[in-house]
């Protein structure tokens, strides 16, 4: 065998190997998603299966119902977001608890073009419809609190306060804002484990090239199944940045949607600006962020700078997802917003 074809032999085998690793399937070690007993379905006018959880309120005076807006995109209702509000019931409240489409209960769509920051909108508007009270109080974490805010700036008459935690940024995002400096007096801290250093730690070769294939071909490169599972895996890793201090034993549950995350996040630059419109809202906004929130700082001072009736609460000893470590804080603070009317732009 001469030189030039053993290292003919050897080009073929590493582009046999690259072929293998991006278009095999792949499968990952992970807690497989458990379907919530009780799991109510609308069917939306949108299209979508919406797979939803209702706590009803018992009591005789009721009140504006509550939305949970769950974070991603491509996130999902966990059994512990449902257990750390269920009391919210107490006020007269009943609960609402969905998962956006293409994660969780929800139907997987076969088109996933369909994914976009206005197909979630137009979900929520209908379900709002579907509720049938003439306004609720919507309650966002992380890109939940986008969703909200999302939807506000196009429906706000059907909105009566908006609650949001680990703020994600106002869409369409401006990063000319995500390098702000805290100031001092806030304490504010970076958690000791990064959503870089879990990106780089769970994606690989396949994992990238089905991300792209969808940007480029807008189609699935993977089953609906072991996109999910891979979303799963680097959530176990995402979700160590999360927390002050990492944990390394916290298990994440499947579920998520990757087609809905990234292509959610294809679109988001496609919102329509109107930060001026929102200056002019006067309703309550409550925003809870954690001491060491992985989300950057410009991004929530900026609702700040909008909202004119904006209640800032920093949680010591909190990460993104502050029921982690402060669910008892997180619960009083949401309780007495809607019991009483926060103070007015308090910083």
């Amino acid at each position: 065998m001469n030189k030039l074809r053993f290292i003919s032999i050897l080009i073929s085998i590493g582009f046999l190997g690259m072929l293998c690793a991006l278009f095999i399937p792949r499968e990952y070690d992970i807690e497989h998603f458990i379907e919530r007993k009780g799991t109510e379905y609308w069917n939306l006018k949108t299209g979508s299966k919406i797979g939803y959880t209702r706590i009803e309120s018992n009591q005789q005076i009721k009140r504006n119902p509550i939305i949970y807006l769950h974070g991603g995109p491509g996130g999902k209702i966990t059994n512990q977001i449902i257990e750390s509000l269920r009391s919210l019931t107490h006020l007269g409240h009943d609960l609402y608890f969905y998962d956006q489409i293409g994660s969780g209960h929800s139907e997987r769509l076969i088109d996933i073009k369909e994914y976009s920051v206005d197909r979630h909108r137009k979900d929520l508007k209908e379900i709002i419809f579907e509720i049938g009270s003439e306004k609720v109080i919507l309650l966002g974490h992380s890109w939940g609190s986008c969703l909200a805010i999302n939807y506000l700036q196009n429906d706000p008459e059907t909105i009566e306060k908006i609650i949001i935690s680990g703020p994600g940024p106002i869409l369409p995002i401006d990063y000319n804002v995500a390098n702000e400096v805290p100031p001092d007096s806030l304490l504010i801290i970076e958690p000791e484990f990064s959503n870089k250093q879990g990106n780089e730690k769970a994606n690989n070769w396949r994992s990238r090239f089905m991300s792209k294939w969808a940007y480029f071909f807008k189609s699935k490169l993977a089953s609906d199944q072991e996109a999910d599972d891979f979303f799963t895996h680097l959530n176990q890793e995402l979700s160590k940045s999360t927390d002050c201090v990492l944990n390394k034993n916290r298990v994440i549950e499947g579920g998520g949607g990757y087609y809905s995350h990234i292509m959610t996040f294809n679109s988001i630059q496609n919102v329509k600006n109107k930060r001026d419109e929102l200056k002019s809202v006067k309703m309550p906004i409550l925003i809870l962020r954690g001491q060491c929130d992985n989300q950057k700082w410009g991004f929530t001072k900026e609702y700040l700078n909008i909202f004119i009736n904006s209640d800032l609460r920093i949680i010591k000893g909190a990460g993104h997802n502050i029921i982690n470590s402060a669910q008892d804080q997180y619960y009083e603070l949401i309780y007495n917003f809607l019991d009483e009317e926060p103070a007015s732009n308090t910083r």
